[in-house]
């Protein structure tokens, strides 16, 4: 990786709508805290959501003392289900979500730290509903990320995202996709169904998708954890 560029990770965690998940969520955060001296938290309400959402902050080395600005990645929390009273499968609120990021959280993180707010400077990343969700954001807000991390995306909630790839103008976020081949019997042909779409909407010249395929990789923290630097090393950080 590239210790030169330095970028913000902001990490999405559930809402919190009572004490035994609020008492979860700190344990959680409480955890991730003791890692890094550099990680912080900060609540924000969440209109789109109705609710309120605990953000967690990593801040690279000397960000208090250098003037320069900095890349953000948004990482999902991509096993939330935010509306508890749908049925499986059925609505996953990623609109909602997506609006939460882009019109809520981004304006008050470009607001508040030193961030390149450009669209080639801002990737979404995220695995399973998360990775649907990343790959989402590059159809309906292309022109706020500019880089996305696509990590064994749960393509098969809902075809409907074949279809919105067809009718989409011109896909120009730079584009990682990863999956392992032990995840689910249409894991990999979701993927490589998603990826040939892909690259009849753009020219494939432009090499702005990149797709790993892990042999034996299951659908697990393992994959996506080991394949974190890859990715972001390949989408320039």
């Amino acid at each position: 990786m590239n210790h030169k560029i330095l970028f913000i990770t902001v990490f999405l965690f559930t809402a919190i709508n009572n004490k035994a998940q609020d008492l979860k969520s700190s344990k959680n955060i409480n955890n991730m805290s003791t890692a890094s001296k550099n990680v912080s938290t900060f609540v924000i309400d969440a209109p789109q959501l109705h609710s309120t959402k605990k953000i967690l902050v990593y801040l690279p080395e000397n960000y208090n003392s250098l003037s320069r600005k900095y890349d953000v990645i948004y990482m999902q929390d991509g096993q939330n289900l935010f509306d508890s009273a749908t049925s499986y499968a059925g609505e996953w609120n990623v609109d909602e979500k997506l609006d939460f990021i882009v019109k809520t959280l981004k304006p008050h993180i470009d607001k508040t730290y030193n961030t390149k707010a450009e669209k080639k400077n801002t990737t979404i990343m995220g695995s399973s509903l998360g990775g649907l969700t990343s790959y989402y954001a590059a159809l309906k807000y292309s022109e706020v990320f500019g880089k996305d991390a696509v990590f064994s995306p749960s393509f098969w909630i809902n075809q409907e995202i074949y279809n919105l790839t067809k009718k989409s103008s011109k896909i120009k976020t730079k584009i990682y996709f990863l999956c392992g081949d032990d995840e689910s019997e249409d894991m990999v042909s979701d993927l490589n169904k998603m990826e040939l779409l892909l690259n009849k909407n753009r020219r494939v010249s432009l090499n702005l998708n990149k797709k790993k395929i892990v042999k034996g990789g299951k659908h697990n923290e393992k994959l996506w954890r080991d394949g974190f630097v890859n990715a972001v090393v390949w989408l320039g950080y």
